[in-house]
C-alpha cells in the first residue's frame, strides 16, 4: 500500500495565482460589460433628449397662433417667443386637472443659458393663459427667464442639449436675415404689427462629448405658406 500523496505548497500557490488571474480577467470583462451599457444609455438619452427637442420646436412653431395684436413670434438676440394654441384636449391640459377646459394659449421660450457650468439649449412654457393680461405677463417673463430668471421661472423649464452656441434666421422676401434686420413687408403677413417669416432656421453648435456634436440646422416652413413661397 502506497501513502496517498496530497499537494505541495508551491502548487496550491500555482493553483492559487491561476484562479487569481482568472478572476481578475472576468472581473475585467464584466467591468468593460457594464462601461459599454451605461455609455449606449447615456447615448441613447441624449439622440432621444436633441430628438424630441426639435420635434417640440417644429411643434411649437406649426401651433403658432397668429391673432392681431396678440404678437406670435419673436427674437430679441437672446430669446425665441412664440405665442401658441393648445387644443381643448391636450394631454399636459389634462394632467394639470383643467380636463375639458384646458385648451388655451401658452407663451413658449427658447434659448440658451449656463446651467451648472454648462451651456444648454433650453425651452420654456407659461401656464394656460385665459386673458389679454395674463398673455402680457407671460409675454414679458419669457423676456427675464431668457435673461436672469429666477427660482419660479427656472422651475417651468426643460432642458434639452448641451451646446456652444445657437443662431436664428428668418426666411422673409426670398432671403435669410437675421430676425433683428429690418424686413419689408411685401409678402409678410402681419401679426400684432410683426412681420411674420414664411420660414424659420434653427442652426445650433452642439458641445462635444455628447452623443451627437458639431453644427445642426433644422429649417421651419410656415404650414401656411402658399404654393408661391420658396
Amino acid at each position: 500500500m502506497r501513502p496517498a500523496r496530497g499537494f505541495t505548497l508551491v502548487e496550491l500557490l500555482v493553483a492559487l495565482a491561476a484562479m487569481a488571474i482568472l478572476s481578475l480577467m472576468a472581473w475585467q470583462g464584466i467591468d468593460s460589460m457594464g462601461r459599454a451599457q451605461e455609455a449606449t444609455r447615456v447615448y441613447s438619452a441624449d439622440v432621444q433628449a436633441l430628438r424630441a427637442g426639435l420635434a417640440q420646436w417644429g411643434t411649437d412653431l406649426d401651433a403658432m397662433t397668429p391673432s392681431d395684436p396678440i404678437q406670435a413670434l419673436d427674437f430679441d438676440g437672446r430669446v425665441l417667443r412664440i405665442t401658441r394654441q393648445y387644443p381643448y384636449d391636450d394631454p399636459l391640459a389634462a394632467a394639470s386637472g383643467l380636463g375639458s377646459e384646458g385648451g388655451g394659449l401658452r407663451v413658449i421660450a427658447w434659448g440658451t443659458r449656463d446651467v451648472d457650468g454648462q451651456r444648454r439649449w433650453l425651452r420654456w412654457q407659461s401656464a394656460l393663459l385665459r386673458s389679454r393680461a395674463e398673455w402680457t405677463l407671460a409675454w414679458q417673463q419669457a423676456a427675464w427667464w431668457g435673461q436672469n430668471p429666477t427660482d419660479e421661472l427656472r422651475r417651468a423649464e426643460v432642458s434639452i442639449a448641451a451646446v456652444d452656441a445657437w443662431q436664428v434666421f428668418y426666411f422673409r422676401n426670398n432671403s435669410w436675415t437675421s430676425p433683428l434686420s429690418s424686413a419689408s413687408d411685401g409678402g409678410a403677413q402681419l401679426v400684432g404689427r410683426v412681420p411674420l417669416p414664411d420660414a424659420v432656421r434653427l442652426v445650433l453648435t452642439l458641445s462635444d462629448g455628447q452623443a451627437v456634436s458639431g453644427q445642426l440646422t433644422r429649417d421651419w416652413v410656415r404650414p401656411t405658406l402658399g404654393p408661391g413661397g420658396s
